[in-house]
């Protein structure tokens, strides 16, 4: 069986990302090298962890961590002075209630192809590695990289589209070259926040029933210059993509108009050029701001579908690994029963690396 050494690593065009550590470890963290130089706030880094973090609500689990960003090295008042080390500490895991699942794998969850790939090595407790947990080192960098972005003009956005079978504001249907988004509720974003009723009933009800639901979470990026990217291998769309499906609950993505460009025309999927004697835009942004895998100066928009919790009350089916026999099996623990609020922050973190990473110097 392979090792599994809780450690993944994003090598990219400018800098290089490890993320370590596991759900109940005792600490989780990141190391991230070709950030020298920079500067950014650790008030405004952790008010932004703050965000993606557990709370006391409707749809969040009630293993209510810190979160504390604790820099270890390569910081120094706020500036990046050589290769970065930071950690957050577990404190609040409960491994027992993992104990009954060891060999009886949860649907949908990694538990059996990481048993599998790994056999007794892996750490299953709480997921391990493959846990929604380790979104939090991968905020700690994004969040930086976003402070860095917004010093150059360039801001990142994202909230809620969708929960369940409620569809909320897009920005297929509004100027969001005109949304304010400082106006957003940062705990649930919402384009129109008289959406929220509906949604949170959508949880509620799902919670009720011991079940759970899914969403959608769309991103805006202003303030690109022209021809950030490259083409093919390293384009826009290539690296947001890439590090969008390293958050463990997307399973989908579109860019612009996305899915829906394969039943129109050319002639109506074509964003038409214009000048206002200044710089040239475009008349509509069906591409999602993005051409040949750079952009071309208007909003950069994409959406991902975030899949329902697998984690839920109800009894599921599943096989003891041990007798090789089909079984039943009700998860305990501590879960959420809708996880896109809390995954909108981190959309961000990865948008912000993504582009801080492809922008170049």
């Amino acid at each position: 069986m392979k090792k599994d050494n809780q450690i993944s690593i994003y090598h990219g065009r400018r800098i290089e990302v490890e993320i370590f550590g596991a759900s109940h470890s005792p600490q989780i963290g990141v190391v991230a090298k070709g950030f020298e130089g920079e500067i950014f706030c650790e008030k405004t880094l952790q008010s932004f962890l703050d965000r993606r973090k557990a709370k006391k609500s409707a749809f969040s689990t009630t293993r209510l961590e810190e979160d504390k960003v604790i820099f270890e090295s390569g910081v120094k008042e706020g500036v990046i002075v050589g290769d970065l080390k930071a950690v957050i500490y577990n404190t609040k895991q409960h491994s027992a209630d993992y104990d009954k699942v060891k060999k009886t794998p949860r649907p949908s969850h990694a538990d059996y192809v990481a048993w599998t790939k790994y056999g007794d090595n892996f750490d299953f407790r709480g997921g391990g590695k493959f846990s929604g947990r380790m979104t939090a080192p991968m905020c700690i960098i994004g969040g930086i990289c976003k402070q860095i972005l917004e010093k150059k003009g360039i801001r990142i956005n994202a909230y809620i589209q969708s929960i369940g079978k409620i569809q909320g504001a897009s920005y297929k249907n509004t100027d969001i070259e005109k949304v304010d988004f400082s106006t957003c509720d940062q705990n649930f974003p919402l384009l129109n926040e008289e959406d929220k009723v509906a949604m949170l009933e959508e949880i509620e009800n799902a919670k009720r029933q011991g079940d759970s639901v899914g969403g959608s979470i769309e991103c805006v990026i202003q303030g690109l210059p022209v021809g950030c990217g490259e083409y093919m291998f390293d384009s826009l769309e290539s690296v947001i993509s890439h590090l969008a499906f390293a958050v463990p609950a997307v399973k989908g993505i579109e860019f612009g108009w996305g899915f829906d460009l394969a039943s129109m025309k050319g002639s109506q999927a074509n964003d038409f050029l214009f000048t206002d004697g200044k710089r040239v835009k475009t008349k509509t942004n069906h591409n999602g701001g993005i051409n040949g895998g750079l952009s071309n100066g208007m909003p950069l928009l994409f959406r991902v579908a975030i899949k329902p919790t697998p984690s839920i009350a109800l009894e599921q089916d599943t096989v003891d690994l041990e007798k090789m026999e089909n079984v039943k099996l009700q998860i305990g623990g501590r879960h959420d029963a809708c996880i896109t609020p809390r995954a909108v922050a981190v959309i961000e973190a990865i948008s912000a690396l993504a582009i801080y990473d492809s922008i170049g110097e």
